[in-house]
């Protein structure tokens, strides 16, 4: 069967060429509209595989949307636009392709795959942890979506591990931003940014490190209820972590010592994350 159908593409695509031969103009410039829908796909499907330049393939599937339009082919076709752009990192335009496929075919097998091309469109321009994270926030909204929208979805999994992934990636810019405030004692900013960890990225590989800081701040700010409360949520949850050690080591040196004291926003998540205690 394999081979059947590898002898019938290159059967098409050679007679595809030889036409366009025959005329004597350029390939990429020739009108194709003397070409069945199903000879354009399979070219396009040929140059996209076997070709150096797979963009060149798009040709052939706009081609098929525009003289076949609300066909069998349009509809593979745009699927196969918005993947190949994706492909060639024309992310805003793959983008644009597969919304179009989710506005004509909402409810086609393959809306689940146009979804996750889109939001992989946001998720592979997510750069270091320097840049503004603008992306990432767009990221996590699109990977929501495949997961709430397509929950049985062969994608959902794939789109649930991204989406930790680009939650991490947050969590390490708020990190990064409270380390520079950190190292030059800007100790009331870094600590909002060590706080934001704690509130609102509790499940991300960054937590233990950002209580520790906290400790940090809050002895530097002369606040040490807080940073003992702090350093007794590492220790309930982080124990074996060396971030528990070192702030183990920084309350020991002032005679003190990890536990829950005073009523600060610490203490309410000590609470809830320690004794299950929620309202």
């Amino acid at each position: 069967m394999a081979g059947g159908r590898s002898g019938r593409r290159l059967a098409t695509a050679l007679a595809l060429t030889a036409v366009l031969s025959a005329c004597g103009s350029n390939p990429k410039t020739e009108s194709l509209e003397g070409y069945t829908a199903e000879q354009l796909y399979k070219q396009g499907e040929l140059v996209l595989e076997t070709g150096k330049r797979p963009q060149d393939s798009l040709r052939y599937f706009q081609e098929i949307e525009r003289l076949y339009p609300y066909t069998e082919y349009a509809k593979r076709a745009l699927i196969m636009q918005a993947f190949t752009l994706h492909k060639t990192k024309k992310y805003e335009e793959s983008r644009a392709a597969s919304q179009r496929f989710l506005d004509f075919y909402p409810d086609d097998e393959d809306a689940a795959y146009a979804q996750y091309l889109m939001a992989l469109s946001y998720y592979d321009q997510i750069d270091d942890v320097g840049r503004d994270q603008g992306l990432t926030f767009q990221a996590l909204q699109a990977m929501r979506d495949v997961i709430e929208k397509y929950p049985d979805s062969e994608y959902a999994q794939s789109a649930i591990l991204k989406f930790d992934l680009a939650f991490d990636h947050l969590a390490a810019k708020e990190m990064e931003i409270g380390r520079y405030y950190l190292k030059r004692k800007h100790y009331a900013a870094a600590l909002n940014r060590f706080r934001t960890v704690v509130q609102d990225f509790q499940t991300t590989t960054h937590t233990a490190e950002a209580l520790h800081r906290l400790v940090e701040c809050y002895l530097a700010l002369g606040f040490e209820s807080e940073a003992q409360t702090a350093a007794a949520i590492l220790g309930y949850n982080y124990q074996s972590s060396p971030f528990y050690q070192d702030s183990f080591n920084l309350l020991k040196g002032r005679g003190l010592s990890p536990e829950a004291k005073g009523d600060s926003w610490l203490t309410k998540i000590y609470r809830q994350m320690v004794r299950g205690e929620w309202l």
